[in-house]
């Protein structure tokens, strides 16, 4: 007759670590997220579950072993005065745990040393603990398990995460929904929406969105800032001007000071990215002073120009 320690495949005399390392290996073969569609397997995980939290308990294991109490932890008679069942006297349903099987003495086990590598930072057995509820007290039925969580990635505009722009995402079976984008969002922003997710008896999963942010043909993110090279004529660098500059949120009037140069950096205040606190970065705007390069009555003119200004780089030692 199968007893607790032949369920775990360990000898009766095994010391904790090797119940442990039993109890690891038969979690992670017969888990029912690893097995959705073998009942079997679930029945198994949850007697070898029953198994460890028992036996790694050392007063209810010594008990188990003196035939005081059976595989389920209720007292046999003579010793249980006629009431093993649940709520018979000396049982222990019921009673409050603070251990992964219910016992104050269990040694706990880190369900992520030993899920992580088969579900990942968001798979749904690590948040919920499975079908079963993780490893909860005997004797009582686990909570009905939520559907899957679905994971979704949303490409959004420069412009749009810039601004905060409401998006919309269409999830799995065509619904679509409209997501608010949150201060402080960046590539790879995760954002919940919850009850989205795949069906299950406890109800929906949530669905969960990354946001990606695509890259700009001609503007770069530096933290909340937005940084922008901004051609400009001759003329407009030395004489100075009033010249149209492109924003995230539509172009605005920029005054470029009389005897710019390339290089030459202006802000824009509160036209970058909106930070987690709320306060949003400015658009950072550096002239380039373009040349042309087949202008003739520009080229007549600097060649009557030249030698009259002296050497820029003489400060460099050149």
């Amino acid at each position: 007759m199968a007893d607790l320690y032949s369920t775990l495949g360990v000898k009766r005399d095994a010391n904790e670590a090797e119940i442990k390392k039993a109890y690891r290996k038969l979690a992670k073969e017969l888990h029912p997220d690893r097995n959705k569609d073998n009942p079997k397997a679930a029945e198994r995980f949850s007697k070898v579950t029953q198994a460890y939290d028992l036996l790694t308990d050392k007063d209810k294991r010594a008990r188990y072993d003196r035939g005081e109490i059976d595989d389920e932890g209720n007292p046999r008679a003579p010793f249980g005065f006629g009431g093993g069942g649940p709520g018979g006297a000396g049982g222990f349903r019921g009673r409050a745990t603070n251990g992964p099987g219910g016992f104050g003495g269990a040694e706990e086990v880190d369900l992520s040393e030993i899920f992580g590598d088969l579900f990942g930072s968001g798979g749904g057995a690590g948040r919920r603990g499975g079908p079963f509820g993780g490893f909860g007290g005997f004797g009582r039925s686990a909570p009905p398990e939520k559907g899957a969580d679905m994971l979704y990635r949303l490409p959004v505009s420069f412009e749009d995460a810039a601004a905060l722009k409401e998006q919309r995402v269409t999830l799995e079976g065509g619904k679509t929904v409209s997501i608010k984008l949150p201060k402080g969002v960046e590539e790879g922003t995760k954002i919940r929406l919850a009850g989205q997710g795949r069906q299950g008896p406890g109800g929906n999963g949530d669905a969960i969105v990354t946001i990606s942010i695509q890259p700009h043909r001609f503007y770069t993110r530096e933290g909340d800032n937005i940084r922008l090279d901004l051609p400009v004529r001759i003329d407009e660098a030395l004489l100075g001007a009033k010249v149209k500059v492109p924003t995230v949120e539509g172009p605005v009037m920029l005054t470029v000071p009389k005897g710019s140069t390339s290089g030459k950096t202006l802000r824009l205040k509160g036209r970058g990215f909106t930070g987690k606190d709320g306060t949003r970065g400015d658009q950072l705007v550096t002239l380039m002073v373009d040349v042309p390069a087949d202008d003739a009555e520009l080229q007549r003119f600097v060649e009557g120009w030249s030698g009259k200004r002296g050497n820029p780089r003489a400060g460099m030692g050149v």
